[in-house]
């Protein structure tokens, strides 16, 4: 399975009863559910990171690419549009990219 397999999965059950679909369920909750739900996720991939436990940092590694995806579903952000992003970043130095970014 690819990521786009993945974004398409989870676009389709965007439609779903909420009843009968966790995703379906996150995703009526909101955007700021989906957020809060991708930050749980990413704080418990740190920690498997920083115990150095491979199996559990790629289960994961993997729930936080699957509420990635939802986060963006939640906001109408289609996968392709973030990785023609990363295209137009490919070939800079992430130094460079970095400081090209405005200083708000």
């Amino acid at each position: 399975m690819t990521l786009d397999d993945l974004a398409r999965i989870i676009a389709a059950r965007a439609a779903a009863d909420p009843e009968s679909s966790w995703t379906a369920k996150l995703l009526a909750k909101g955007p700021e559910k989906c957020a809060e739900k991708f930050g749980e996720e990413a704080i418990e991939a740190i920690i498997e990171a920083v115990k150095g436990d491979s199996a559990r940092l790629t289960s994961e590694a993997a729930d936080v690419l699957f509420h990635l995806l939802v986060m963006l579903q939640s906001r109408d952000v289609a996968l392709s549009d973030v990785m023609a992003e990363l295209a137009r970043r490919q070939g800079t130095s992430g130094l460079a990219e970095k400081a090209s970014r405005s200083k708000d």
